[in-house]
């Protein structure tokens, strides 16, 4: 099933009464108005959109505590398509009604023409056995061209060598395409994640893009807040190269 913590719930799950397809989720569960739209707020089918609710749900939250003005709360939720709730996921929904989830549509790779959602590369990466997590951003500059790391949690005593980076790029290209290939590859010392285990794409590339640290993730609603340290020293070192 795929749905969200933030709404206490799942969107789309499954039913024992359908027909199961690899790698497809059955339905749409009952009480959830979902749709999947394009960029001009159309519903879609088969084809891949924005994951949307296009009807509130009890369990959807009314506000945030201390949000002033609504401000954080509307900019999660409705900046996108005003009054509708965007998830934030990449859906498709097949003309039998079944749903695939591509991926955080935030967070999304778009290399060379092709985009893509992260789940593809992670499940390609993290195959391998000497890869515990990971998690890439893809940093798109104005003016220039994009640039997207890879940062990868190994198992103890494996080395970031140049036959290891050899090994995740032939796992990325054998299983996605060379053009997904990152730019670099980097040993971190965690994957940062959710309080609900959900790796936190947006904030980094936020973070390596130069915006503040305490403007991009809110370190109470992590599980591990004391990885950021690294990135933000990666980020300085970033920037200070690029000048």
């Amino acid at each position: 099933m795929s749905g969200g913590t933030d709404f206490a719930g799942a969107f789309v799950g499954g039913n024992r009464e359908l027909p199961q397809v690899p790698g497809e989720i059955q339905c749409r569960l009952l009480g959830c108005a979902v749709e999947a739209w394009n960029e001009h707020g159309q519903p879609v089918i088969d084809e891949v959109g924005e994951l949307v609710c296009i009807r509130p749900m009890p369990s959807m939250p009314l506000y945030y505590l201390g949000d002033e003005g609504n401000k954080r709360y509307l900019s999660s939720y409705f900046d996108t398509y005003p009054g509708v709730w965007r998830h934030g996921d990449w859906l498709k929904i097949t003309p039998s009604g079944s749903c695939i989830i591509y991926g955080r549509s935030d967070a999304t790779i778009n290399r060379h023409g092709l985009r893509m959602g992260t789940s593809e590369l992670y499940s390609a990466v993290e195959a391998l056995p000497e890869v515990l997590d990971s998690m890439v951003v893809d940093l798109e500059h104005l003016g220039r061209e994009s640039y997207m790391p890879l940062f990868v949690v190994l198992r103890p005593g494996v080395a970031l060598d140049a036959v290891m980076k050899a090994k995740i790029n032939n796992a990325i290209k054998t299983a996605l395409s060379p053009r997904f290939v990152p730019d670099e590859i980097f040993e971190a010392p965690q994957i940062p994640r959710t309080l609900s285990g959900k790796k936190q794409e947006l904030p980094i590339k936020k973070l390596l893009l130069g915006h503040p640290l305490e403007k991009v993730v809110n370190q109470d609603a992590m599980s591990n807040p004391e990885c950021l340290q690294w990135y933000l020293a990666l980020a300085q070192r970033r920037s200070a190269a690029v000048r």
